[in-house]
């Protein structure tokens, strides 16, 4: 494993077993207004819902909510489950490149089950989905997001 995701994978783990529950409201950007002051466009929303639906709902919920009403406990294999996309959970505490990372690596390196989409996906597709589940962000978690690193 290169020594520079090591670190990453451990704030990764350790966040996912800490979880954050900031409240939330959709965000812009899935009826087609203006994404204002987001780094996505609105079409990148619009591409990343089909994207979600067809490679990420089935886990994450079709808005993102989340399928599993514990997701901090691990099941019974010692995976943890997939945790809520939508900013309930933790994912706005990690920066874009992260989330890249954990998409293109899959959940196994983090405890949980989730496939690796390196070469499932293309690159456009992959920013389109994290468009998609952020546009669910309200303002104050998408700020939080920015100053934990977004875009980084």
């Amino acid at each position: 494993m290169d020594r520079r995701l090591r670190p990453m994978l451990a704030v990764s783990v350790a966040t996912l077993m800490l979880g954050c529950s900031p409240t939330h409201e959709s965000g812009e950007g899935r009826d087609g207004t203006p994404v204002a002051g987001r780094w996505y466009s609105v079409e990148q929303v619009q591409t990343g819902s089909k994207v979600f639906q067809d490679h990420c709902a089935q886990c994450h919920g079709a808005q993102a909510q989340g399928v599993t009403a514990d997701w901090r406990a691990r099941l019974e294999d010692g995976s943890f489950p997939p945790p809520p996309l939508n900013g309930s959970a933790h994912a706005w505490h990690h920066p874009l490149s992260v989330l890249l990372q954990v998409i293109n690596l899959g959940g196994v390196p983090l405890g949980g089950q989730m496939p690796a989409f390196a070469n499932r996906i293309l690159d456009a597709e992959k920013l389109a989905a994290i468009a998609y589940f952020q546009s669910f962000w309200n303002d104050d978690v998408y700020g939080n997001w920015e100053q934990m690193g977004g875009t980084e």
